[in-house]
């Protein structure tokens, strides 16, 4: 059965989940994990990773579901994790080839690299400066794409 996960994952953020929580939860189910559990490991990596702006939270929790779908443990063997890099990098080139970077800062442009840890409301001006929500979808559609033939 095929699936579209980015209508979750764009319906989660806008409903206050962080980005990185909108992808890896929307995936929650295909990876075995129940949605609370999931908000909660993914919710470090919001805003490039506590808002420091580094790397986006949407890749971060793309590579989290692809590390739960494909990823490798310490008994595998050594082309299995050099197999899984690969398909890190794949992801990434993939994510970069629509928006150019997967740092959140770039992405972001003028709002630039965050020193507060305090989060900005989720208000109507909050979602017209902040185009999270496309990086959300684009994350979800690599994913579909990769492993679910969406």
């Amino acid at each position: 059965m095929k699936k579209d996960h980015s209508q979750k994952a764009a319906e989660l953020f806008c409903s206050g989940a962080n980005c990185a929580q909108a992808v890896f939860v929307a995936f929650a189910e295909d990876c075995g994990i129940n949605e609370t559990m999931a908000m909660k490991l993914s919710s470090s990596f919001g805003g490039g990773m506590g808002r420091l702006r580094e790397v986006c939270g949407a890749v971060s929790g793309m590579f989290m579901v692809a590390g739960i779908l494909a990823g490798y443990t310490t008994n595998d063997p050594k082309e299995k994790k050099d197999g899984h890099y690969a398909l890190i990098q794949e992801l990434a080139d993939e994510f970069k080839a629509q928006h150019e970077t997967i740092i959140c800062r770039d992405l972001l442009g003028n709002l630039g690299k965050s020193t507060s840890p305090v989060s900005d409301p989720r208000t109507a001006e909050y979602y017209k400066i902040r185009p999270c929500v496309k990086f959300v979808i684009t994350a979800a559609e690599i994913l579909d794409k990769r492993f679910f033939n969406v």
